[in-house]
C-alpha cells in the first residue's frame, strides 16, 4: 500500500541537455521571421533558430529533439514540448504550446517587450491569434493565459564535441533545462 506521505516521483522534473550553448543561433532582433525558419549561422551552415524537445510528462530522461517540419507540426502533440532558443544572449525554454490556441510557439516570433524606448523584457508571439508572452513571466498580454517556462542551466562541458567547439568559440558550456519546479 502506498503511504499517502511519500513524496510523488519527479522523475518528469529532471534536468536533461538540449545541447552545447554554441549550437544555439543567437536572435539578435525582431525580423519578423518566426524562431523555426532557418538561419545562416557565423560558420555558414544553415539551421532552425530554436529547437524543439518532446518531454514525456513522466520521465524527462526519456526527451529527444524533434526535427525537420515536425517542429511546427508534431502528430503526437504539443503538450509535451519545449521550445528552446536564444534571443539577445539569453537562452530561453517555455512550452511550444500557445495556452490559448494550442498553436506551436515555435512559430513564433521574439520581440523586446519596451516602455518608451526602454526595454524591460522579453516576450514571445504566437502567430495564430497575435497573443504575446512574456519570457521571464510567462505572463499573456490578453487575459489570463500563461505559457510555462522552464528553468535553464548552464554546466561545463567535457565531450569531445565541446572540446572542439571551445577551441574555436572559446569555452562552450552545455545547456540543461527541466520544467520550472512549484514551491510549497
Amino acid at each position: 500500500m502506498a503511504s499517502p506521505f511519500a513524496a510523488p516521483s519527479r522523475k518528469g522534473n529532471a534536468w536533461f541537455c538540449v545541447g552545447l550553448a554554441s549550437s544555439f543561433l543567437d536572435i539578435t532582433g525582431s525580423d519578423g521571421t518566426s524562431l523555426a525558419e532557418n538561419r545562416t549561422h557565423k560558420d555558414g551552415n544553415s539551421a532552425p533558430g530554436c529547437k524543439v524537445f518532446h518531454v514525456p510528462a513522466a520521465d524527462s530522461s526519456e526527451a529527444w529533439q524533434v526535427e525537420g517540419d515536425s517542429i511546427s507540426h508534431f502528430e503526437g502533440g504539443l503538450g509535451d514540448q519545449v521550445l528552446v532558443f536564444k534571443y539577445k544572449g539569453k537562452v530561453h525554454a517555455i512550452n511550444n504550446r500557445c495556452p490559448h490556441s494550442s498553436y506551436p510557439l515555435s512559430e513564433g516570433t521574439p520581440f523586446d517587450i519596451e516602455d518608451f524606448g526602454i526595454a524591460l523584457s522579453a516576450g514571445i508571439t504566437c502567430p495564430k491569434h497575435g497573443w504575446s508572452f512574456d519570457l521571464f513571466t510567462g505572463s499573456a498580454d490578453r487575459a489570463n493565459y500563461k505559457v510555462g517556462i522552464w528553468e535553464v542551466q548552464f554546466r561545463p562541458s567535457s565531450t569531445a564535441e565541446a572540446v572542439v567547439s571551445s577551441e574555436k568559440h572559446g569555452s562552450d558550456q552545455e545547456v540543461w533545462v527541466r520544467r520550472k519546479q512549484r514551491i510549497g
